[in-house]
């Protein structure tokens, strides 16, 4: 949709392309660093950041919290003058919009100042699941409940710092939880453990929390994907911090290049990236493109056309859509599955891209945890985006 709230046209690409596409930065780091910063001790510099909804969310509530930040989205930068550890307001409600990494972000970090905060967003926030995330903070002292009872937003926080201890949560829903509890912990008056229940989804974001936490000088401990640590009496560093290019972004324009024969180059995103969602690209490997990875930079060609695939996303959930959605353009049936949590997503995206794809002409077939697009040539029509960025991107490349 347009600023005005008109249908966004969307004419098809008639011939293959040759680009370098330069890329904003990465929506998690951006967020990520944001947050660490506020608690760091001295003033940080994050650069190439991301300017959009979800870091003006996180950068107002930062600001409700008594963190000075000044932002500069032209030049995409953003100075941050850190607490230490240590909110200077006793009160605040914190509006986060439909943003997910604000939202559990911020539900753990309140848990280290002193007062009451809520944490509350919009309807489609308050459908969002975050109870797995409350009864780990409980679970590490602290006093934190879904207001209605629901299990979602808005979230209320008593906090009189952070204990520590050890936590178990559920990890079939969303990482971010365990992301939460590690970006805080550094401040926690014990240790902080974090064990996982069942399996870990979108696992490498974890990866992306811990990289950060270890550029602003903290050190956390991983076993793999079931058990977490964190040295209790460590304190963030200010810095000078760089956002690398999003992944997730970056997969629209790969997969217009592999759905079109048409090469695409991206800068500044290379075989060193802890993002999960370039995972992407081994998938559209198997499919046929041409994929070569430098040290600061990846390109993809696709092919003539591309090949059938049944692929797993339990790791990388925030690219299934983008598959999804130019998967009736292969010769065949395209599995996407491992996408059980993309449900709690900003939309129900399975249900989401399922549901446009058959109003294109395609035949669907889904289950909770996979959903499989036969070939066809979709038929134009008013894509419904249901509010959420990616099945906009998603569908704006078919």
């Amino acid at each position: 949709m347009t600023a005005s709230g008109a249908p966004l046209p969307i004419e098809p690409i008639t011939r293959p392309f040759d680009a370098t596409v330069t890329l904003p930065g990465s929506k998690s780091y951006s967020n990520r660093a944001l947050l660490v910063a506020a608690l760091a001790h001295g003033t940080s510099e994050i650069t190439q950041a991301l300017a959009s909804d979800d870091t003006r969310y996180m950068h107002r509530a930062l600001e409700a919290l008594g963190v000075r930040v000044r932002a500069d989205e032209t030049a995409r930068t953003f100075a941050v003058e850190g607490v230490d550890g240590r909110f200077p307001v006793t009160q605040a409600t914190l509006q986060i919009g439909n943003a997910g990494t604000a939202a559990r972000f911020l539900t753990a970090a309140v848990a280290l100042g002193r007062g009451e905060f809520v944490i509350d967003g919009s309807p489609a926030m308050r459908k969002r699941p975050i109870e797995p995330l409350l009864a780990g903070l409980r679970a590490l002292g602290v006093d934190a409940v879904s207001r209605e009872g629901t299990g979602c937003p808005p979230v209320v926080v008593r906090a009189d710092g952070l204990p520590g201890g050890r936590a178990r949560m559920r990890g079939d829903i969303s990482s971010q939880y365990f992301s939460a509890l590690l970006l805080a912990a550094p401040y926690a008056r014990r240790d902080v453990e974090i064990e996982v229940e069942g399996e870990l989804v979108s696992a490498p974001y974890i990866t992306m929390t811990m990289s950060t936490m270890t550029a602003f000088g903290v050190r956390a401990e991983r076993d793999g994907d079931r058990h977490f640590r964190v040295p209790a009496g460590q304190r963030y560093q200010a810095r000078g911090y760089v956002v690398e290019p999003d992944a997730s972004g970056a997969s629209y324009f790969f997969a217009a290049a592999a759905v079109t024969g048409s090469r695409v180059v991206v800068p500044r995103l290379g075989r060193a990236s802890a993002q999960g969602d370039l995972g992407l690209l081994d998938v559209l490997a198997r499919m046929g493109c041409e994929v070569t990875y430098e040290a600061d930079s990846v390109t993809l060609r696709g092919p003539a056309r591309l090949r059938a695939i049944d692929a797993d996303f339990t790791r990388m959930g925030d690219v299934a859509t983008t598959l999804m959605a130019i998967a009736p353009f292969a010769d065949g049936p395209v599995t996407v599955r491992g996408i059980a949590q993309t449900h709690f997503g900003e939309s129900d995206r399975p249900v989401a891209a399922a549901t446009e794809l058959t109003r294109m002409g395609l035949r669907v077939e889904s289950t909770h945890d996979s959903v499989t697009i036969h070939p066809g040539l979709p038929r134009p029509t008013d894509v419904e985006t249901y509010d959420d960025h990616r099945i906009a991107m998603s569908f704006a490349v078919t």
